[in-house]
């Protein structure tokens, strides 16, 4: 009687067969990477007639500033786009892919994609990484059916919300949020309140700084107005006491002076 042949069966879950392999690099002294701690503070507030997006501009690679100048608002599409806090690399490549798709989907159908199709897009390449994408994202955009303010974990989680604060200084962010965000707010009313809320971010948090960017997306325009900076964070206090000591103010109780000769060297070339 034959045998019947042991087919293969794929079935899903988790993959753990590196857990033994790593753990033995480890003990050989390889072990393994460790995520860098980054600091931002990403603001969106919604407002009547439109949607707000705010962040600074200091990138860290620990308790090192990296750049100064970071641009954390990315263009997903024409009024469209993403506020980035965790990974540089991460966020930057992660929008563009997005932007990318979102712009095949444009001239497939010939005509403006919603906001939600950008947030299913994003949502899915997260979760299908599990977290490993270090992207906290703010999306804000408008279309026919009016702004969308959406947040996005980097596990690929999402929130619909009115105002939304992410980032190592959100904390602070959110506090200046909830005590003056209110229903129905003005244009400038919301870019204040972004500002003010990115600020308090800055000062409170060691990973965020620089200056504040802005993005104004109106659903009156088919333009979005980028301010980048849009103002400067000056926390600086003025120095009022003098700190210059007088010549003679430490005594010396020794002094050696070494002179230094000078030797003139000659080659002789043949």
């Amino acid at each position: 009687m034959a045998l019947a042949e042991e087919k293969l069966v794929v079935r899903g879950g988790f993959n753990f067969g590196n857990v033994s392999r790593n753990t033995i690099l480890e003990a050989h002294g390889f072990p393994a990477p460790k995520a860098t701690k980054t600091g931002t503070t990403i603001v969106g507030c919604l407002f009547e007639g439109g949607v707000v997006l705010g962040a600074d501009t200091r990138a860290t690679a620990g308790n090192i500033v990296a750049d100064k100048k970071s641009e954390k608002i990315h263009r997903i599409a024409k009024r469209i786009y993403c506020c980035g806090a965790g990974t540089a690399a991460d966020t930057e490549f992660t929008t563009k892919q997005i932007e990318s798709q979102m712009e095949l989907l444009r001239l497939n159908v010939g005509n403006e994609i919603p906001v939600i199709a950008a947030l299913r897009l994003l949502k899915q390449k997260l979760f299908r990484y599990q977290g490993h994408i270090g992207a906290a994202l703010i999306l804000g955009g408008v279309d026919r059916n009016g702004p969308h303010l959406y947040q996005i974990y980097p596990h690929g989680s999402t929130d619909t919300l009115p105002f939304i604060t992410m980032g190592s200084g959100s904390l602070a962010a959110m506090a200046v949020m909830e005590t003056s965000w209110k229903k129905n707010l003005t244009e400038q009313q919301a870019i204040d309140l972004v500002f003010e809320s990115v600020k308090a971010g800055i000062i409170n948090d060691m990973g965020s700084g620089s200056t504040v960017d802005v993005a104004i997306i109106k659903t009156s325009s088919d333009s979005v107005d980028y301010r980048q900076p849009y103002k400067h964070v000056e926390v600086k206090g003025e120095r009022t006491g003098k700190y210059l000591y007088p010549k003679g103010t430490t005594a010396i109780l020794s002094e050696i002076v070494t002179p230094i000769v000078e030797e003139e060297v000659r080659m002789d070339v043949d």
